[in-house]
């Protein structure tokens, strides 16, 4: 059975979402995958998609031999046969690197079980909500031109770090993404 329009229009905003993460990661990946309109990634996907259709494999744009899978796991909560079907298929490739989108969670076990695969494989896990928005867009931003930016070098895009004391907290964390 496909998706419904309400999830479609949310796995195609999280799609996005993905693509850009990626991108900006160093990934291989398209402007048109980011700018897509929601028709055009229905036409793409079809009326009838499933979560398990968006399963892609990506290459960083420097090393073509640096590899990422994305998984969308069909099943609500992730168990171990689903975790052991997806690094079987990494195994069996040559990939070390995967990000799950799962819906909700994963049980237990498949926690545990990433745990112990985490020496041979490299696997991400975000939940559906987290991959709604694109945090990164809702960052205070801070101007490449800023005298305390230039003082550190920073680049656009970069994102830094900034610790201040606080009467009340001991120290307040904050961060900014340079423009």
């Amino acid at each position: 059975m496909g998706l419904t329009e309400e999830e479609i229009k949310r796995i195609y905003r999280i799609q996005k979402t993905l693509m850009q993460m990626l991108k900006d990661r160093g990934y291989f990946i398209a402007d048109s995958e980011i700018t897509m309109t929601l028709s055009q990634f229905v036409r793409k996907h079809g009326d009838n998609m499933k979560r398990e259709d968006l399963v892609t494999l990506r290459a960083k744009r420097n090393d073509s031999c640096d590899q990422l899978y994305v998984f969308f796991p069909d099943e609500v909560k992730v168990g171990v046969n689903t975790m052991k079907l997806y690094t079987n298929r990494m195994k069996s490739e040559n990939v070390y690197r995967a990000i799950l989108v799962v819906q909700q969670n994963l049980t237990p076990f498949a926690r545990n079980c990433i745990s112990q695969i985490s020496s041979k494989f490299h696997l991400e896990v975000f939940q559906e909500a987290e991959m709604l928005v694109n945090i990164k867009e809702h960052l205070p931003r801070i101007q490449v031109t800023d005298p305390i930016a230039r003082y550190f070098g920073l680049k656009r895009g970069q994102v830094v770090k900034i610790i201040r004391p606080s009467e009340t907290a001991g120290r307040y964390v904050t961060y900014r993404y340079a423009v």
